[in-house]
């Protein structure tokens, strides 16, 4: 019996084609990660005990809690307590201090 010749599907890579000429070829992908550089300087004024409000995205946001230690760094951050009893580690550039009002939306 003749074994049977092994062939590979075309790689899809192969059918893309080059931007067209005139086209912006660095156009911001969605899914790309953004850095927030003034994150490092971290925000002044925060102590341990402090009540304040969980800014920015994620989990917690919204929430109010507690700040039950500072932490150093090239980001500074702190472990909060929030109201629901869950803990976690937030930036201090995300943090705002509870009687702080809401800062206003970047358009």
């Amino acid at each position: 019996m003749r074994k049977r010749k092994v062939t590979y599907p075309v790689a899809k890579t192969a059918t893309r084609r080059a931007p067209a000429a005139g086209t912006d070829a660095s156009l911001v992908r969605p899914n790309l990660a953004t850095i927030d550089l003034t994150a490092g300087a971290g925000r002044a004024g925060l102590s341990v005990g402090d009540r304040v409000r969980i800014e920015g995205s994620g989990l917690y946001a919204g929430e109010i809690a507690v700040i039950q230690r500072l932490i150093g760094g090239v980001i500074p951050s702190a472990l909060v307590k929030t109201e629901a009893g869950r803990t976690r580690r937030v930036r201090t550039v995300d943090l705002l201090a509870a009687g702080e009002p809401k800062p206003a939306p970047a358009d």
